[in-house]
């Protein structure tokens, strides 16, 4: 089965990922690498208010957190996907960045991206194995829960 296939089995559809907030590109590629930026868990196809507004640990659960990174993830690979035309030729999810904007005690980043990390192998299989950073932020872009950055390792 391909990405793409077991995406729409999960019940997501690819689609055409949202432009930009600011002055900068949603992927570069350079040789085999795909450098995706900083997404969040906004409704794709709609640019307008993003469906999450809130901190994990006031606002959200670690649960509704886990969420936000899921949906993170199918907005990452909808710009993977524009990116090389084809989520087949993802070769290896190399790196993943995973940013919580939680409450000043709240310590489970790892629990809220793992929502990204699990639908990626999920997507990938042992493709989608990667290495990962989840770190607390003050505050995120539009006061969203999570911001993710991933890497990716492509074929032509």
């Amino acid at each position: 089965m391909t990405p793409e296939e077991k995406l729409k089995e999960l019940g997501f559809e690819l689609q055409t990922p949202n432009a930009p907030i600011a002055n900068y590109v949603p992927w570069v590629r350079t040789g085999n690498l795909v450098y995706l930026s900083g997404q969040g868990p906004n409704r794709v196809g709609d640019s307008s208010l993003p469906e999450y507004d809130g901190k994990v640990g006031e606002r959200y659960s670690i649960e509704e957190g886990y969420k936000a990174a899921q949906q993170t993830a199918f907005n990452l690979m909808c710009a993977l996907k524009d990116a090389t035309g084809d989520l087949s030729k993802v070769k290896r999810i190399v790196k993943v960045l995973g940013m919580v904007n939680g409450t000043p005690d709240f310590a489970d980043q790892p629990k809220v991206i793992n929502g990204c990390s699990d639908l990626l192998v999920e997507v990938f299989g042992d493709k989608g194995k990667h290495a990962r950073s989840a770190v607390g932020m003050g505050s995120l872009p539009n006061n969203i829960p999570v911001e993710i950055e991933l890497i990716a390792e492509v074929e032509d």
